[in-house]
């Protein structure tokens, strides 16, 4: 399978070659030049199968000619071996037709592991194949940056720079990251957003001489590595409720929008999935879109749901890519326009076209205390708040009678102690592996919006090529 970008003006690539480049040269995301279809009985075996199994028949057809079949096998078995549940990814019945689809039994305990576990595998094999090094660089809204550390560390392939908001993430998550002490990790907090940090990559891969000096990489969801391995639980969990013959909905907490353009893929390679519902805090500019059709940046206000707090929705590209009908040039003018004017209306086609699928509701911080109460009285599960932000979304949908509402539970409460225990009066204990978090050293270095610092903090923690 080749890939291309969604500007349409950066190299067709295979699959292995895409792992390490991560944003295109262009500016734009990769994704497949076409989309292979899932058969009906394929699908019916899924639901009796090991969710590694079942990864590794859903991502074959998107990594065929880079790697060997049993050799691939092989990493998935081990990226999953690090899960503290048997399913990997377990659905839970809350009654009323709802699921819960627990995306959080990873080693830091959030949905990011589910696709870096495997990721950093696969980067680790690729490097060591063509006996070379990266430096990862990478924007984290909480959980992302934890995640890929865990997967990177102590690696002798990679070195891994991560930028976070200071004071933007809970202490959880941050904690997760700066406790690391293995000297390939280095962690930044900077003065700034969510959108600054990952602008501020942005910038830097898009500064092709200093990219290619300093052999950068990407673990963001803009790697359509971490896209692809998404794509397997949505399959697994539709297959468990009875796809292909009978379809379902999910509900997406949203953020940057790669978890739920995993879904769309899912639903493109052929899983019936009716509605997928966007969740969204206060930031808003998704529930805006899908009902206005303008993408317009605002600032970013602070919840209790950080990792959700972004204005600008990367993935969104890949979307937009589809819904122009994979015209490269037209995404580009569509995109430049957005980062100049921060405003761009799709107008009324894209929009219908894309609510064929889509939905997507705001829940405030308020909204989600409730959540988090009447779901922990109702049923005993404990959620955290981003998941509380889907519970919330998916209760404001408008669903289909007889349809299984999924939805995913992107974090493990302990992971946001704060929010949880003011919405239950207790704080959810963190798992054995993690209960001295707070006791642990941290390092990282603290600098100002500014790409230039931060470039030389890069170029730092390396040597050119």
């Amino acid at each position: 399978m080749k890939y291309v970008s969604t500007r349409s003006g950066a190299p067709v690539l295979t699959f292995d070659d895409v792992l390490l480049t991560g944003l295109a040269r262009d500016g734009g995301l990769y994704v497949p030049d076409a989309w292979p279809v899932l058969s009906s009985e394929r699908m019916r075996a899924f639901a009796s199968m090991s969710y590694p199994d079942v990864a590794v028949e859903v991502m074959w057809p998107f990594v065929e000619g880079t790697i060997e079949r049993d050799e691939f096998a092989e990493i998935v078995d081990r990226a999953y071996a690090t899960f503290r549940h048997p399913d990997v990814v377990p659905l839970v019945a809350l009654g009323d037709g709802v699921f819960l689809l627990e995306l959080f039994h990873g080693p830091t305990l959030a949905f990011k592991d589910v696709a870096l576990q495997l990721v950093g595998h696969l980067f680790d094999r690729e490097l060591q194949r063509r006996e070379a090094r990266l430096t990862i660089v990478g924007a984290t809204s909480g959980d992302t940056g934890s995640a890929a550390i865990e997967a990177c560390r102590d690696r002798s392939t990679l070195e891994i720079v991560m930028l976070h908001p200071a004071g933007r993430v809970s202490e959880v998550q941050r904690r997760q990251m700066t406790t690391v002490l293995s000297p390939n990790v280095h962690n930044v907090a900077i003065d700034g957003t969510f959108d600054d940090c990952q602008d501020l990559v942005k910038a830097m891969f898009n500064d092709i001489p200093f990219r290619d000096r300093y052999h950068l990489s990407a673990v963001n969801s803009i790697n359509w590595a971490r896209i692809l391995a998404q794509v397997v639980y949505y399959v697994k969990a539709a297959a468990e409720l009875g796809a292909p013959d009978r379809p379902v909905s999910f509900t997406v907490p949203t953020g940057n929008f790669g978890n739920v353009f995993a879904g769309w893929v899912a639903r493109r390679i052929g899983v019936p999935i009716r509605s997928l519902v966007v969740g969204s805090n206060r930031n808003d500019i998704l529930p805006r879109f899908f009902r206005t059709g303008v993408m317009e940046m605002r600032g970013v206000v602070p919840t209790t749901s950080p990792s959700m707090d972004i204005q600008v929705s990367s993935n969104f590209e890949r979307l937009l890519f589809e819904l122009c009908g994979r015209d490269g040039g037209l995404v580009r003018e569509v995109m430049a326009q957005f980062r100049e004017e921060g405003r761009v209306d799709l107008g009324p086609d894209l929009l219908g076209a894309s609510k064929e699928v889509f939905d997507a509701h705001r829940i405030d911080d308020d909204a989600v205390q409730r959540v988090i109460e009447a779901t922990y009285r109702r049923t005993g599960v404990l959620v955290d708040p981003h998941t509380a932000v889907g519970l919330g979304a998916a209760a404001l949908h408008q669903a289909e009678p007889g349809v299984p509402m999924i939805c995913l539970a992107t974090a493990d409460p302990a992971k946001f102690p704060d929010a949880v225990e003011a919405a239950v009066g207790f704080r959810p204990e963190l798992p054995p592996h993690l209960a001295d978090l707070f006791d642990r050293p941290e390092r990282m270095v603290t600098l100002p919006n500014d790409l230039e610092r931060v470039e030389v903090l890069v170029a730092s923690t390396t040597m050119a090529g």
